[in-house]
């Protein structure tokens, strides 16, 4: 089996212009995330698919394998998948944003995992307990239930499962409640068929493209961790992570 990760950059974000080449103490978000990634034990192979080429040049400046797509592309995932489409000998896909420049490679390994040891997952995922009162009802903060299997059964901005019977303060008191964290796996296959369908109407009510996936009839396994993860979409975002940038990063 062969794991590749992709970091798909674009320079065109609407909230944050450049952010793939924005420095965070010496070093630029999208090296941030590459290097981070290149500590994963589960990848046999690392690369940036972007449409700029001032990202190209960036990351083959620091010894990056990068791969150009093209500019019309909705989503990380449908970048993903177009460079798929090259890599004829890859087996698994694992979709790493491209804005987590302190990414724990560990959570990289938790997602390529399930697809290594389970013929049967199509999709892996990544979900955190939630612990915070503030993340529970912030629709901002994604919520995931799943099964036994631990096979997701939904993902909403709305606080799932809802307690009938209890005041909202006191939900984390009565039942688990999981963030979703971004980070997708996929077989191959699977990716090239994803990039190919519609947007659902789950999808377009609450902006989230995995439910798509999951209307369509696809699985996705969601793995757990415990560790957190450290975005930056904005300005204001960037200035956080130089605040807890460490010495030896």
């Amino acid at each position: 089996m062969k794991t590749i990760g992709i970091i798909p950059a674009r320079f065109a974000s609407s909230r944050f212009p450049g952010k793939p080449l924005a420095d965070i103490a010496g070093k630029t978000v999208i090296r941030r995330v590459y290097e981070q990634a290149q500590r994963a034990r589960r990848l046999d192979e690392l690369l940036v698919a972007t449409d700029d080429h001032r990202i190209r040049e960036h990351v083959e400046g620091f010894g990056g394998n990068v791969v150009m797509t093209g500019a019309h592309h909705r989503s990380g995932t449908e970048r993903c998948a177009e460079a798929a489409s090259r890599l004829e000998d890859a087996t698994a896909i694992i979709n790493i944003q491209g804005d987590e420049p302190f990414i724990a490679p560990e959570q990289i390994d938790l997602v390529a995992e399930p697809l290594a040891r389970r013929q049967s997952v199509q999709i892996s995922t990544l979900a955190k307990r939630i612990e915070r009162e503030d993340e529970l009802h912030n629709p901002n903060v994604v919520k995931v239930v799943f099964n036994r299997q631990q096979m997701a059964l939904y993902f909403s901005r709305s606080t799932i499962p809802f307690l009938r019977d209890t005041p909202p303060s006191d939900w984390l008191a009565h039942a688990e409640y999981y963030k979703h964290i971004g980070l997708y796996g996929f077989r191959r296959e699977v990716l090239l068929e994803l990039a190919g369908l519609a947007p659902s109407r789950y999808e377009r009510w609450e902006s989230l493209e995995q439910l798509r996936w999951l209307e369509e009839g696809y699985s996705i396994f969601v793995n757990l961790t415990d560790q957190e993860t450290i975005g930056v979409d904005t300005p204001e975002d960037l200035a956080r992570a130089l605040a807890m940038i460490k010495p030896e990063r």
